[in-house]
């Protein structure tokens, strides 16, 4: 059984990274409104331009490119949340370079989140009850990017001095949310927001139909399943306390030194 998120105590502020406009309505969606509900600031930050979102040979991409963002845009606005950052990197070829990791770690600086959600940059074959799925590697390249974005960099003060210059300080980042992982060991409990979110994965409409809808109901019902409640979304979680817990000391610690 996966426990259940307990809900934080204070308003926070909550970045989330990931490659594509919809990508966090698929998997986080149900999340995303939860929080947005309990008061705290949620910020997405959208790493590609979206623009290998079809096939089509006559696709015209930089109109694409414009869609995708009014499309997310509007999912935003349906799961509560005003801040959305494209960073506009290249859609199917995107590299967790040096470049990637200085912009997003100046974004972890100016925003200062209590928690960073990104996409699980160790996740590569997914297999599920459903289907089998080779993860996107731009879904690992985005979260490669954020997970040293996170630390070391944003707390590092010789790492990126230039974003000092800018007026960026370092930043300590408390918790960290991996999505789409095959080691999950936090549940959030989205009953009754997965039809919410299945709302806003719908203003992607350049993406999906409304058959997806089954499809995600059937996922956030499988990770219910996991954590003992009707839908759940599921994360791999680690935080970072900034104070540390205090440790025993150690045996012999008030003992004497011979001589």
């Amino acid at each position: 059984m996966i426990p259940l998120e307990q809900s934080l105590a204070d308003k926070k502020t909550i970045l989330i990274v990931v490659a594509h406009p919809d990508d966090i309505e698929f998997g986080m969606g149900g999340s995303v409104a939860r929080w947005t509900d309990e008061g705290h600031r949620v910020i997405f930050c959208i790493v590609t331009n979206g623009a290998a979102g079809s096939n089509d040979p006559n696709t015209d991409w930089d109109a694409l490119i414009v869609t995708r963002q009014a499309e997310q845009r509007r999912a935003a606005d349906i799961l509560g949340v005003e801040d959305v950052r494209f960073l506009n990197y290249a859609d199917g070829t995107l590299e967790p370079t040096l470049g990637l990791r200085r912009d997003l770690t100046r974004i972890v600086r100016e925003l200062r989140p209590y928690r960073v959600v990104i996409m699980d940059p160790t996740a590569i074959l997914i297999q599920g009850e459903q289907f089998d799925y080779i993860n996107h590697p731009d879904h690992r390249a985005s979260g490669e990017a954020a997970l040293y974005a996170v630390f070391p960099s944003a707390e590092s003060r010789p790492i990126f001095p230039e974003l000092l210059d800018e007026g960026y300080e370092p930043h300590h980042v408390e918790e960290l949310y991996l999505g789409l992982s095959q080691n999950p060991n936090i549940a959030v409990d989205i009953t009754g927001y997965t039809e919410r979110k299945i709302k806003a994965l719908l203003s992607h409409e350049s993406q999906v139909d409304a058959s997806v809808g089954d499809m995600v109901r059937g996922w956030d019902t499988e990770g219910g399943k996991q954590a003992g409640v009707d839908q759940a979304e599921v994360f791999r979680v680690m935080r970072f306390p900034t104070e540390q817990p205090k440790t025993e000391e150690p045996v012999g610690a008030h003992e004497q030194p011979n001589g």
